[in-house]
């Protein structure tokens, strides 16, 4: 006679199935690939014991191709909700020991499911990405399936925070997802992202590449600009999604989580006043600067090493979150190309969209030149940057470090464009270009007709300096709200903040606008 307790039991003998997934066989290959399963991925990005599983006994419905005599446990995804700094996050992870971690009808169907709770409920969701791509044997419901999955990421941009983490294959179709979301973090040597595979490249091209030079993590951290992080391990990677999730807000009805920073008596920084070299020509690493100004140890750099030329990143000032937007002059001189703009642009949007507020460190040349550049479509990449700071509502900042010439001025959050303070250090050089050209071309005459035209040349830079170059004339104009001490600049910030900590802007009612992406 069959009994409650043996119901009981036969629920936990299915179970220990599911958690099985495709075997203690797949199972040791996963692991011999230095990877690590899906459930164990979980364990390791969760607080301790606050996972929990939603529709692990969904199976898949086909019966083509063999698929009728083969069980799929989960349909090689688990999904679920739990705790990650005590804060709740919804979360999928694909099973590669399952059907290789294919997406059929089912598999989708637990990821839009986990999705829609995500959005419903006001919390981030985090995708575990490791399959194969789209389940052949299921023909077209498992493309429709990719597709509810990209519509989500498409609605519930700027509604919740979006993470993927990519921790093996990810191909064809499967990559959008990733592309929508708001941050990608990649492992070096175990992931990869592609549209097409090494094999059909060579088929179709004749070009011989591998899966790690085509899209391994350091292509996408490094040259296409795809991924924003990467760990040498699963472990390393998953504990810097934690890290990533301190600073966001659960959704965009909430702002970022505060912080209790250890206790300052002096915000006052006295070396700001050497960090930064007085000749305008000579370089120093932005990082420096960060470092010296926002809270200890609490800036997270964001695609380090895409687009160096411009440093995009979450600190904290005084337990406040703020995202930074900051020239580089150890690349390019910090002047603003096509990679740049695209990377500054994404960033300043994705802090807009959750109530995070931006403060830019400005020091600029200008829009990078070049035939490549001017070919590439460097004026539509640029006015992405503008677009982005026209937008943004959130409180917006800028301090002006050195130099700040010609349009890449107006376009890093000048006035003009809806900065609702800016700060501008004394030896401040703003203007449509640089003393050097602009003397050059006004004084071209002066200069030539002189019997010293050197002399007469470095006369001339120092008139234009003096007249037009200094932050006292945009002051002047109200274009700059004060010249400050470079060690007051932590102390003005934190005033600014605290001053617009419930800023209200709202922006004229249309439907949305046309970027120009």
């Amino acid at each position: 006679m069959t009994d409650m307790y043996s119901k009981i039991n036969e629920l936990y003998d299915r179970r220990r199935e599911i958690e099985l997934g495709g075997g203690d066989e797949r199972i040791k290959k996963q692991h011999e690939k230095g990877k690590l399963t899906a459930r164990e991925r979980i364990e390791l990005l969760l607080d301790k014991d606050t996972f929990v599983e939603l529709n692990p006994f969904i199976e898949h419905r086909c019966s083509d191709f063999g698929l009728n005599d083969k069980k799929g446990p989960g349909d090689g995804v688990v999904t679920g909700y739990g705790k990650v700094n005590g804060r709740p996050v919804y979360l999928f992870s694909q099973d590669f020991t399952v059907f290789g971690g294919a997406l059929g009808e089912m598999h989708a169907k637990k990821i839009a499911t986990i999705m829609d709770m995500a959005a419903t409920n006001g919390a981030p969701i985090i995708g575990l990405n490791d399959s194969g791509g789209a389940r052949i044997q299921e023909g077209v419901v498992s493309l429709d399936g990719y597709g509810h999955i990209f519509y989500r990421n498409s609605i519930y941009s700027g509604v919740i925070p979006q993470i993927s983490v990519i921790m093996g294959p990810c191909a064809g179709g499967a990559v959008y997802s990733p592309a929508i979301t708001d941050f990608v973090f990649m492992v070096e040597k175990t992931s990869q992202m592609f549209i097409t595979g090494p094999k059909v490249i060579e088929t179709v091209t004749g070009e011989k590449i591998s899966s790690e030079d085509l899209g391994g993590a350091k292509v996408h951290n490094t040259i296409s600009g795809n991924a924003h992080f990467s760990g040498e391990s699963e472990e390393d990677v998953l504990e810097q999604v934690r890290n990533l999730l301190s600073y966001l807000p659960q959704s965009y009805q909430e702002k970022p989580p505060y912080e209790e920073s250890a206790t300052i008596d002096n915000d006052d920084r006295p070396n700001l006043s050497d960090l930064i070299p007085f000749d305008s020509t000579r370089t120093y690493d932005i990082r420096k600067v960060i470092k010296e100004i926002v809270d200890f140890n609490s800036f997270t750099e964001v695609q380090k090493d895409f687009a160096k030329n411009i440093v995009v990143g979450l600190a904290r000032i005084k337990g406040e979150v703020v995202g930074l937007v900051c020239n580089q002059p150890k690349w390019l001189a910090g002047g603003l190309d096509i990679d740049s703009s695209d990377k500054a642009a994404r960033f300043i949007r994705f802090c807009d969209s959750f109530n995070i507020p931006l403060i830019t460190f400005e020091d600029v040349t200008g829009f990078f030149p070049g035939i490549k550049q001017e070919h590439g479509g460097i004026i539509r990449h640029g006015a992405k940057i503008l677009y982005s700071y026209s937008e943004a509502t959130v409180p917006k900042i800028t301090v002006i470090l050195r130099k700040a010439y010609g349009g890449a001025y107006v376009a890093l959050n000048s006035k003009s464009i809806g900065a609702d303070l800016v700060f501008a250090w004394p030896n401040a050089e703003i203007a449509v270009m640089g003393p050097q050209g602009a003397a050059n071309i006004i004084f071209t005459k002066e200069i030539n007709d002189s019997q010293d035209p050197e002399s007469t040349r470095k006369q001339k830079i120092e008139e234009y300096r003096e007249k037009f170059a200094n932050p006292f004339i945009a002051a002047k104009q109200g274009m700059v709200d004060d010249v400050i001490d470079p060690r007051d600049t932590r102390i003005k910030l934190v005033q600014a903040l605290e001053m617009m900590r419930f800023k209200r802007e709202s922006r004229p009612n249309k439907k949305h606008g046309n970027m120009p992406l």
